[in-house]
């Protein structure tokens, strides 16, 4: 389908158990705490080696916030990270130290979502692909210049182009640098932050594409961050789907697209273009905004706009639970619900 796979395509690569991030809300001259904001509430999932998992929701879920958790970008409020350092040997990111973390930081990198921002603009190709080489004593002076040459042909660029800086290249062209910076230090999991939501619509898919390309040639494991379920459907191999900070489906990218089973992936389902224009557009129209994650609603977080919701969704929250195999939902009707979906396109 649409990642690769190593010899044991069912060896975890990194497991996330009850992850949870929550910001303090402060006010006043002394900023007393009033409140917190559940950015990422009790979220678990796990990342089979090889493959790419996609994290999808509305702006604001909370699944940006979940990747750069992964990374210790962000310090995780609860729950645990555990990544596979050697085959069986896990360790728990979270309770790292400075100098563990700075030594699995090597497989772990991250491409930002703005290849403009995410660059500094002061810096030259070689000094922006060769900072992690130079930060991790890899490769320095002629053996550094050597490194970025390759890295910038393995993404499509001319190894003469490292003097320059990055007002030179396009939008498309920037994001390859990122890309190649992410590669530098030969990673085992990258964190894709909507890799291609800034790009325009014509170069998306050479980028997508030369993102597959750069899986089966590095033995990558993607975490693909995006609100566009067109793109998730392209380049994943599993999904998880994301609501105000909970996770409330996963599971296989196929499976999701033919039959979601959570009202929200249907209404999400619905949005995504279709390819016949003589198809007519059934969209769903969420009601009323997304609640705010500082003032959660009780029960399901989706009730207030769900138009499958009964009395016991506004009292009692779902669990997340496998109601068929592989197939993870959050939701008290999933059983007795027939949702529709969209034919996933191979």
């Amino acid at each position: 389908m649409m990642g690769t796979t190593t010899p044991n395509p069912r060896q975890k690569l990194l497991e996330v158990v009850n992850l949870g991030k929550y910001f303090p809300v402060r006010r006043g001259l002394l900023q007393k705490v009033i409140g917190t904001v559940k950015a990422v509430d009790d979220v678990s999932f796990h990342i089979y080696e090889g493959e790419t998992l996609g994290l999808v929701g509305e702006s604001g879920c909370g699944k940006t916030t979940t990747g750069r958790c992964i990374l210790r970008a962000v310090e995780p409020t609860t729950g645990k990270v555990l990544f596979m350092r050697a085959p069986g040997d896990f360790v728990d990111i979270v309770t790292l130290e400075r100098a563990g973390m700075a030594t699995l930081r090597r497989n772990m990198q991250m491409i930002f979502q703005d290849p403009y921002s995410s660059l500094n603009p002061r810096w030259t190709l070689l000094e922006i692909v060769g900072e992690p080489l130079t930060a991790n004593n890899i490769a320095r002076g002629k053996a550094l210049e050597a490194q970025v040459a390759e890295l910038l042909r393995r993404v499509g660029l001319r190894p003469e182009y490292m003097r320059r800086y990055p007002h030179a290249f396009s939008g498309g062209e920037r994001q390859r640098i990122g890309i190649a910076r992410a590669l530098a230090t030969r990673p085992k999991l990258v964190v894709a932050d909507e890799p291609v939501s800034a790009l325009d619509v014509s170069v998306r898919a050479q980028t997508l594409n030369l993102l597959q390309d750069l899986q089966a040639e590095f033995q990558l494991t993607y975490l693909f961050i995006s609100h566009d379920l067109s793109v998730i459907e392209h380049i994943c191999d599993r999904v998880a789907v994301m609501y105000l900070g909970k996770l409330v489906e996963m599971t296989q990218t196929e499976a999701l697209y033919q039959q979601p089973l959570h009202p929200y992936t249907e209404a999400l389902m619905s949005a995504v273009p279709k390819t016949d224009p003589d198809t007519k557009m059934d969209r769903i129209i969420l009601e009323g905004e997304v609640p705010d994650p500082g003032n959660s609603p009780p029960g399901c977080h989706f009730h207030p706009r769900c138009r499958y919701a009964v009395a016991r969704c506004k009292a009692e929250a779902p669990a997340l639970e496998e109601l068929r195999p592989g197939h993870f939902v959050s939701c008290h009707r999933a059983r007795e619900l027939r949702l529709r979906g969209v034919p996933v396109e191979l």
